[in-house]
């Protein structure tokens, strides 16, 4: 690979990367995934470190989660984390991207068959290429599409995995998780796979996500959440079925290579956790602000995620660096993370968000996009 042409390129068609500069408490974020405000709850975290000795806190684990020594702040985590879901078995993983490679790559082989909706995490991708298995992509949301491919391929294969996210990164629209479940139970052989990085502490009684939400919990097979989202931490977690928990210990390479996460860092999920499910008071102000966002930038149901569609990289760079300079960071999303020709703007919520910063932006969108046009 010839790394000076690459670069080249890319900054040739707007696509390249750089690692944004920090900014002060004066620029409204609203690229960050904070969605209920919990990371900058100060009196949370002046709770936590009132709660716990100091010289006790262990700041690093310093063996993966088979060798560790202290396993308590683990076990008690996964168990607070059973309890929430009607005592469905927890496992902890380092991050979603972790959780989404190896659990994926675990569970299918050579006689499964993948069926996964096009518009699903690159760590889902990315453990479907490590598996090795046969990989089908249905139409974003389009779940007849996703019964014409089972109809067609599932009778080939002993195993069916099919893989939805609850609410989508980019977009912030809802997977119907009612239909996936009838497909689910429909199909022989088929296990319902359902990422809700975007949904857990965002969506449902208690943040619980929108299987909960939905009443179908009993028919996702693996449900992934994310602690570094709305839970303000960092990390990720698996709800599992049946054995499948001790599989994972068993054949989850992401989790049996990896050094374990801090004790004092899932003593903080834990006490972030407690705080999203006593929180539907920061979720109805978070919806508050989705429906308010909705009138800014029309189209699809209201969400805490919602895209401005450039439809180039250029007017995405441009927009964003605009909108910086009038106080707000919206940071562009472009080619790879979505497809060419949908390049934007993703705005995402946080219930910290002072209400009137959306009354300002309103009319600061509407002549950056005039200008545009």
């Amino acid at each position: 690979m010839n790394v000076d042409s690459t670069l080249d390129r890319l900054a040739a068609e707007g696509n390249l990367r750089v690692i944004p500069v920090g900014h002060d408490d004066s620029v409204v974020d609203l690229s960050s995934n904070d969605y209920l405000g919990l990371a900058d709850d100060v009196d949370l975290r002046e709770r936590f470190l009132a709660d716990h000795d100091a010289s006790r806190l262990l700041m690093t684990s310093s063996a993966s989660r088979l060798l560790a020594a202290r396993q308590n702040s683990y076990t008690a985590f996964e168990r607070l984390l059973s309890d929430s879901y009607g005592g469905r078995p927890a496992l902890l993983f380092n991050s979603g991207y972790h959780a989404n490679t190896g659990l994926v790559s675990a569970l299918a082989d050579s006689q499964t068959l993948i069926v996964a909706d096009k518009l699903v995490h690159a760590s889902i991708i990315d453990g479907i290429k490590l598996s090795g298995a046969r990989f089908e992509r249905f139409r974003h949301n389009d779940y007849n599409h996703l019964e014409r491919i089972l109809a067609s391929k599932g009778r080939d294969y002993a195993n069916i995995l099919i893989i939805a996210e609850s609410v989508y990164s980019m977009d912030g629209d809802r997977a119907d998780l009612r239909r996936l479940a009838d497909l689910r139970r429909h199909t022989p052989g088929a296990l319902l796979y359902v990422d809700e990085a975007h949904g857990v502490g965002a969506v449902g009684p208690g943040g619980l996500g929108l299987a909960v939400a939905e009443g179908v919990l009993d028919s996702v097979d693996i449900l992934v959440g994310t602690l570094g989202k709305a839970l303000a931490s960092s990390g990720a977690f698996a709800l599992l079925t049946g054995r499948l928990r001790d599989f994972m210990v068993n054949r989850a390479r992401s989790l049996i290579f990896s050094t374990a996460l801090p004790p004092a860092c899932v003593d903080w999920s834990a006490m972030t956790w407690r705080a999203s499910v006593e929180g539907d008071s920061l979720r109805d102000r978070l919806n508050s602000l989705a429906v308010r966002l909705a009138h800014i930038i029309p189209g699809g149901e209201p969400s805490h995620i919602r895209p401005l569609v450039a439809g180039d990289p250029n007017v995405a760079v441009r927009l964003s660096s605009d909108l910086l300079a009038e106080g707000y960071k919206v940071l562009p999303i472009r080619t790879p993370t979505v497809p060419p020709g949908t390049e934007r703007l993703r705005f995402s919520l946080s219930a910290s968000i002072d209400p009137s910063s959306l009354d300002r932006l309103e009319n600061i969108i509407n002549r950056l996009t005039c200008s545009i046009v």
